[in-house]
């Protein structure tokens, strides 16, 4: 992936094959499923009441998987050809050995067609699927409720259908403007979060309690993966070299700066109280909760022990450029379980899964959409896009620390009196709160921002002086160079069948 954003990528290291490959691996279980309606006329149980609520609920399950698998590629795959066709990926419906077929003869359709089939699919899902995996609202508590609790549900199908639309939506994917895209995608995600604040708010859920990446049954999503086993992947990817990591993952500067005060304001703001000269003092508490600065402490949480602190000033031993340190002098705090201690004679660990889609999903999507159909505080479906974005700001910090807007906040104000002022602060908080979720290249490519834009100089920065007196300078770190807004379809998929198109960009990889 650094390849792909410095322009260096090869077909020979093809990493998007991997994507390619298991989101259609997928589809095929499926369509082996659905054919002939086979799970939904086989028996599992013996009780026939329950044995009639599983059937359909897998029926339904089947059919949610499929469009989760079209969707995942359609965001990774779909773009313009270079004839000015906007293209999506091969619609596969059938049940058929993917390495036996003729691949030769299949091709790729239209962006507007894969959308229809996920849209079809949701809606084939939404008739056999249970409510809600909530054993308040189960039917049998013996093949419903909250053992399903990380299989699909209909709220989570009504909140991947607020996903679709808010991508089909989009500038790049959208040429006509159509605005009901728009009011779709602000409908279904308005459900979504509706069923949060009066369903799952009387039991338990508050709108305003921190993301707890280690929980697998957190009240934040909608629908997850299983939980893996407790390990130390992503603590190890992310420290440095001295707390026994191989710091894999770097924020930039540019990442730093989206950070606000924590009077709301951008630090580009003169009413922000920025100060140049101690840039991490009186941030954003999301920024604390995220980014490790010089100066961060490792805080053990169970008694509050510094288990660690980053000096990454010049000459300290968490710089850039010595073996496995960071590439900016920022290390990524998000996610790390901060119980774990390599150094401990017994190290804790965490499971972890996946939050495939969660409540900050929902609030984001209906922040972008409900401003772009009818304003920032249009409050039609009982919440405006102003109000969705307060939720976000006024939250509790990982680290428990009170949001920036929990008592007041102005900015928020001012730029809810303004569509376009608005846009551009959901779009800064959907970076701040998706940062690392493998979701950025995604949005910018479908909110069109040209190329010329993206291929610009990242930054890391560097300090010198002493800690009574830092200078800070802030250097290239990389350069950009992305050759297309798109991925490429994979180069072997090419090579096996003519009828494929490629996105315009990847001319080499045909």
């Amino acid at each position: 992936m650094h390849k792909l954003a410095l322009g260096t990528l090869k077909q020979t290291d093809d990493p998007f094959k991997t994507y390619w490959s298991r989101d259609y691996t997928g589809i095929f279980y499926c369509n082996k499923f659905l054919k002939d309606n086979i799970g939904l006329n086989t028996q599992y149980l013996v009780n026939h009441q329950q044995d009639s609520i599983l059937r359909h609920n897998y029926h339904g399950d089947a059919y949610g998987l499929r469009a989760w698998f079209q969707y995942d590629l359609l965001k990774k795959f779909g773009g313009w050809a270079e004839n000015g066709q906007l293209l999506g990926v091969p619609i596969i419906l059938e049940d058929f050995d993917q390495n036996t077929a003729d691949q030769n003869q299949i091709g790729r359709n239209t962006y507007d067609e894969c959308v229809q089939q996920i849209l079809d699919d949701c809606d084939s899902a939404l008739v056999y699927l249970p409510y809600a995996n909530r054993d308040w609202c189960a039917e049998n508590l013996s093949v419903q409720g909250a053992m399903r609790w990380q299989k699909l549900d209909q709220v989570s199908i009504i909140a991947l259908k607020a996903l679709v639309y808010l991508m089909w939506a989009s500038d790049a994917y959208n040429p006509d403007n159509d605005v009901t895209r728009w009011e779709k995608a602000a409908e279904y995600a308005a459900q979504a979060i509706m069923f949060k604040l009066e369903k799952d708010g009387t039991h338990g859920f508050d709108p305003k309690a921190p993301v707890d990446w280690m929980d697998p049954n957190s009240p934040e999503m909608y629908w997850a993966s299983r939980a893996m086993g407790a390990g130390n992947t992503m603590e190890a990817s992310q420290y440095p070299n001295a707390f026994r990591g191989s710091a894999l993952y770097a924020p930039t500067q540019e990442l730093v700066d989206a950070f606000p005060m924590a009077n709301g304001y951008p630090i580009t703001d003169y009413r922000s109280g920025y100060d140049p000269s101690n840039p991490y003092e009186g941030r954003d508490p999301r920024f604390y909760s995220t980014i490790f600065h010089h100066g961060s402490q490792v805080i053990r949480t169970s008694n509050s022990e510094i288990m660690f602190t980053f000096d990454t000033k010049a000459g300290g031993r968490d710089m850039n450029g010595l073996t496995n340190n960071g590439l900016t002098n920022y290390y990524l705090k998000k996610y790390v379980y901060l119980e774990w201690n390599r150094n401990d004679k017994t190290v804790q660990q965490m499971p972890r899964c996946v939050f495939l889609i969660r409540w900050t999903d929902m609030l984001l999507a209906f922040a972008e959409a409900s401003n772009r159909a009818y304003g920032p505080v249009d409050s039609r479906f009982g919440i405006s896009a102003k109000e969705a974005i307060r939720y976000i700001r006024a939250r509790t910090t990982p680290d428990g620390q009170e949001g920036i807007a929990a008592m007041s906040d102005p900015y928020l104000e001012e730029c809810a009196y303004s569509t376009e002022m608005f846009e551009a602060l959901v779009r800064n908080e959907r970076r701040l709160e998706t940062c690392f979720e493998g979701k950025r290249f995604f949005d910018l490519s479908r909110w069109n921002i040209p190329l010329y834009e993206r291929n610009a100089t990242v930054h890391r920065v560097e300090i010198t002086g002493t800690d009574d007196d830092l200078d800070y300078e802030y250097v290239e770190a990389d350069m950009r160079n992305l050759s297309s807004a798109s991925w490429p379809i994979p180069y072997t998929e090419m090579v096996n069948a003519d009828a494929l198109v490629q996105n315009v960009g990847w001319e080499s990889w045909k």
